[in-house]
């Protein structure tokens, strides 16, 4: 019989050196460590639910909330968001040697990071909706259109806002429902300091700390590496991912038609089946 798990069940806040890290760990067997984007109200259990659902029947998946969203803790002013040393320290908090990563948007740097900072931890990278920082993120109008309403979420955090938020990250606006709009909004006012947070480090031009160093050490990466793009993602153009198959030996790209930035919600089916393949047969 099949497993079903719920946030109540699944979650944990983990106490590291440095942070309160809070958890949805569910299965056993290899770990998968799942790590969500950027936008306001975000969570693990938010951005992967469907996804744990299905691979926790095999492995061991853990959700992870990062430090400046959710219940765990506010990211550093002072120091930034060192991202990658907060997933070491949970790594070693949970005593896990070596993991999967699985990293949406803003996760799939923080996967890269990972990859050229503790490569010795990381055994396979996927990401999606994430690629290298580069033009296509700040063109000549700007913000991408993605960016621009995740940016006013952040700043003005109203149903109306999110509402805008979801759409504009699915193709296929079934996804884009009330009910996440609500849930986000809800998840966002409750901790009101993450969003100051994140808009003190954007405007301090820190949003990418430690990506680019990532980037640049790519090439010398022999980490497995899936990448998967929606071909209709706003938030984040396709070419990111182009640039990264460019740069990393040991990589493969799948590009999805009608697919918008949440590739692991739109087409959660899909992309089950190739984070198990990936995984099994690398």
């Amino acid at each position: 019989m099949t497993s079903v798990y719920t946030y109540e069940d699944t979650s944990r806040l983990i106490k590291t050196a440095d942070y309160d890290i809070q958890i949805n760990d569910a299965g056993q067997g290899h770990p998968i460590i799942m790590i969500h984007g950027t936008g306001p109200g975000a969570s693990g259990w938010s951005n992967f639910e469907p996804n744990v659902q299905a691979l926790a029947a095999k492995y061991r998946c853990i959700a992870v909330t990062m430090p400046g969203w959710g219940g765990s803790s506010p990211q550093d002013l002072n120091t930034g968001r060192d991202q990658g040393e907060a997933i070491r320290q949970l790594m070693d908090a949970l005593d896990i040697e070596k993991a999967a990563f699985v990293g949406n948007s803003m996760g799939g740097g923080i996967a890269t990071v990972m990859a050229t900072k503790h490569p010795e931890r990381v055994t396979h990278m996927i990401t999606m909706g994430a690629g290298i920082w580069g033009p296509a993120v700040v063109g000549p109008t700007g913000l991408s259109e993605g960016l621009r309403a995740l940016w006013s979420a952040y700043e003005d955090p109203t149903p109306v806002n999110f509402k805008r938020l979801v759409s504009v990250m699915c193709h296929d606006q079934a996804f884009a429902t009330d009910e996440l709009a609500e849930e986000r909004a809800k998840s966002a006012a409750a901790r009101p300091e993450h969003l100051r947070n994140w808009l003190d480090l954007m405007r301090a031009g820190r949003g990418a700390d430690g990506f680019m160093e990532a980037a640049a050490k790519l090439p010398e990466s022999s980490v497995p590496t899936l990448l998967i793009h929606g071909r209709d993602d706003r938030t984040v153009h396709f070419e990111m991912s182009l640039r990264a198959l460019s740069l990393i030996p040991n990589s493969r790209l799948v590009l999805l038609n009608r697919c918008g930035h949440w590739a692991q919600l739109e087409q959660a089916e899909t992309f089950n089946h190739m984070v198990d393949d990936f995984i099994s047969q690398n």
